[in-house]
């Protein structure tokens, strides 16, 4: 498998790069970085829909038809919400993170207390919990702000995880190079 990762490191360098770039435009305009992410939203549940009516029509399960059914409407309906009304759309997304944030957090704190007396540490996942909670409630209370952080914390993790990438793809031509057989090194890689 390595040998596959090697042959392909200047692919995982090109999408460290594009990584890179999307973060620094995120961080630049993160305003527009996340009217972008709702509107890729958008044309996922629009292709999603989609493709639901195409597994309808290629002869679906009969306990499966009204499912598909179901989810080419909603999925093509979103999709159409999004593209014609992307602020409502975005403001909607908002709240369903903040609402998600908010349980989850809960969930953990209730999860950290039930396991107080069978590991330490616990007060990490208690805090996480906390963290979470807060977060979903600075959604609800400033979701224009919150959107805009919302955006600086991907073009953020969108940097370093393109740094990541380009680190491991010049740690695989690395390998390629010294791993290839002597017949197949090229005489600049053989003087190495």
């Amino acid at each position: 498998m390595i040998h596959e990762l090697a042959r392909s490191w200047g692919w995982m360098a090109l999408r460290g790069v594009l990584a890179i770039l999307f973060g620094v435009v995120a961080l630049a305009s993160p305003a527009s970085a996340f009217a972008a992410i709702v509107l890729v939203f958008g044309a996922y549940c629009f292709v999603d829909g989609v493709f639901a009516l195409v597994a309808l029509f290629r002869g679906a399960p009969k306990e499966r038809f009204w499912v598909l059914v179901f989810e080419a409407i909603v999925g093509i309906g979103i999709g159409i919400l999004t593209i014609a009304q992307p602020a409502a759309t975005a403001l909607g997304l908002l709240y369903y993170v903040g609402i998600w944030s908010i349980l989850t957090g809960i969930l953990e704190v209730v999860a950290a207390i039930r396991l107080r007396k069978e590991i330490t540490g616990e007060f990490w996942l208690g805090l996480a919990g906390v963290l979470s909670v807060l977060f979903g409630i600075v959604l609800f209370a400033a979701p224009g702000p919150a959107a805009l952080a919302l955006s600086i914390w991907i073009g953020v993790y969108a940097i370093l995880f393109g740094v990541m990438l380009l680190m491991l793809a010049f740690r695989l031509r690395r390998f390629a190079t010294s791993s290839a057989p002597p017949a197949a090194r090229t005489p600049a890689t053989a003087v190495r």
